[in-house]
């Protein structure tokens, strides 16, 4: 109830624009969603990003998904459930599937969106030296990362000059575990010809405080490539709003 209440005041604003969600007659937009429509995208392309609210940004990316019905009670709907714009993109589909008005053309438009954000923040950080560019790597980690609803396991290869080579999901887990196996890590840093790793995984709780069993895996890896000659920079868990590095913190 209390997201509810916490959305009761941006419901609202969905409606002081547009209908409740209703067939429209004869396939046409009424002219009220159509001016509507056409003010939020000139704002957009005029202000960018930051010149529209969570709610409106996710209002225009269901217009193709929803073209001849009001999309702010979905919108409401879906922010009432996930809290946030990224969160919404960032949902599995089996929770996305679970809120009444999400069909197969909303769950693509909301997936093309995140597949699009994560492509662009790999791009800035593929072949490129991420030691030096540590900043951009982690701004990466958290749009693949932060918002995810189960624990997902990456390691990050490096060449000889510390370029990034590869970026790879190792292992899937639950809300709190994800299952890693470190021989499997090091088998593939030597398949990728890899000199150093960096190690990344999410808390969907948020925290990104390491569990204990986060240190004993992350000390399991650390001595199977140290014998191969590997350096294990770091390992990065990242939570919804910070990350950890176990590098600053002392525990490598």
């Amino acid at each position: 109830m209390e997201k509810e209440d916490q959305f009761s005041e941006s419901l609202s604003l969905f409606t002081t624009d547009e209908a409740p969600i209703a067939p429209l007659p004869s396939g046409q937009l009424p002219s009220y969603i159509k001016d509507h429509r056409k003010r939020l995208r000139e704002r957009f392309v005029q202000g960018g990003a930051d010149a529209l609210p969570d709610y409106e940004m996710l209002e225009l990316v269901l217009f193709r998904a929803i073209p001849r019905q009001d999309v702010k009670p979905l919108v409401h709907r879906l922010l009432v459930k996930f809290g946030g714009f990224n969160e919404v993109m960032s949902a599995s589909l089996p929770r996305l599937k679970e809120v009444k008005g999400v069909g197969e053309a909303v769950i693509c438009e909301l997936k093309l969106v995140e597949a699009a954000a994560h492509r662009l923040a790999r791009a800035r950080v593929i072949q490129r030296h991420v030691l030096s560019s540590w900043d951009t790597l982690l701004d990466y980690c958290h749009t693949t990362m932060a918002h995810r609803d189960i624990e997902q396991f990456r390691v990050l290869f490096l060449d000889t000059k510390n370029t990034l080579i590869a970026d790879e999901e190792q292992a899937r887990g639950t809300v709190n575990h994800v299952p890693v196996y470190p021989r499997e890590v090091a088998k593939r840093a030597l398949e990728l010809n890899a000199s150093a790793l960096i190690l990344v995984h999410n808390h969907p709780s948020g925290d990104p405080s390491p569990s204990d069993s986060d240190i004993v895996m992350t000390e399991q890896i650390q001595q199977a490539t140290q014998t191969l000659g590997i350096t294990l920079h770091d390992h990065l868990i990242i939570g919804r709003s910070r990350e950890l590095s176990f590098r600053s913190e002392g525990y490598l």
